[in-house]
């Protein structure tokens, strides 16, 4: 059965959500905290929270937010946006992440990310692959590196990665449904890796189709704050 991972990002301290990582159509939703608290009383066990100023930034801003929703809910917290620095990274597990999510310096400074695998840990460490026409994109998605997807996984799967989260960016906050074809194709390629969808999800016909394809996990936001998912219907069908 496909992992079930809501989503939350943040700007100035709220939840919001942008369409294809654009920062000028942003939504807001609320206080992150009451979001997270609202998956843990229906039953969720973890959440991916991103720092979108962080990820523009180019190093953590939205530390303090992680740490009240660590603080104040049992939820297992992947943490990614801003996580630049040996500095950075620190301070997202001070701050109560379980994971963190490293995407740019894989790109940018593999042997940084390399140490980071090798301190932390593979169950520790996602390595984030956001892509655009089939490329990594990195610095909040702001710029498009030369990495080709496939290659690019090949490269950390053969050091040790084991968790990979993968958003296609023309597909993030549209709605329009995700990348199964995508998805499939990773999955072909590295059977054994424990790969996170994301982007574009717009129900549960969605998630439904990405767990008969065999994805292992899903992350998921903008669905929940529109109302196109029913969260507790959805973790009804998973706990069935």
């Amino acid at each position: 059965m496909i992992e079930l991972i809501p989503a939350i990002d943040i700007i100035n301290g709220q939840c919001v959500r942008l369409t294809k990582g654009d920062y000028a159509q942003k939504t807001v939703y609320g206080h992150p905290l009451a979001m997270a608290q609202e998956f843990e009383r229906i039953g969720y066990r973890r959440l991916h929270v991103v720092d979108l100023d962080g990820a523009k930034s180019r190093h953590i801003v939205n530390s303090g937010v992680l740490a009240q929703i660590t603080g104040e809910t049992q939820l297992r917290v992947d943490f990614g946006g801003g996580v630049k620095t040996d500095e950075d990274i620190e301070e997202a597990f001070r701050c109560g992440a379980s994971m963190v999510t490293v995407g740019s310096i894989a790109v940018t400074e593999p042997d940084r990310f390399l140490g980071w695998l090798d301190k932390y840990g593979a169950e520790r460490i996602i390595l984030g692959a956001d892509v655009r026409n089939g490329r990594i994109s990195i610095n909040g998605w702001k710029d498009d590196s030369a990495e080709d997807l496939l290659p690019f996984l090949k490269k950390y799967v053969d050091a040790g990665v084991s968790q990979v989260l993968c958003t296609e960016i023309s597909k993030d906050g549209t709605l329009g449904g995700p990348a199964v074809d995508l998805y499939r194709q990773v999955m072909a390629a590295y059977p054994t890796l424990h790969l996170i969808a994301s982007g574009g999800v717009s129900s549960m016909a969605d998630i439904q189709e990405l767990d008969r394809a065999g994805i292992p996990a899903v992350v998921f936001g903008k669905a929940i704050y529109e109302g196109k998912i029913n969260l507790q219907e959805l973790w009804d069908w998973q706990n069935a």
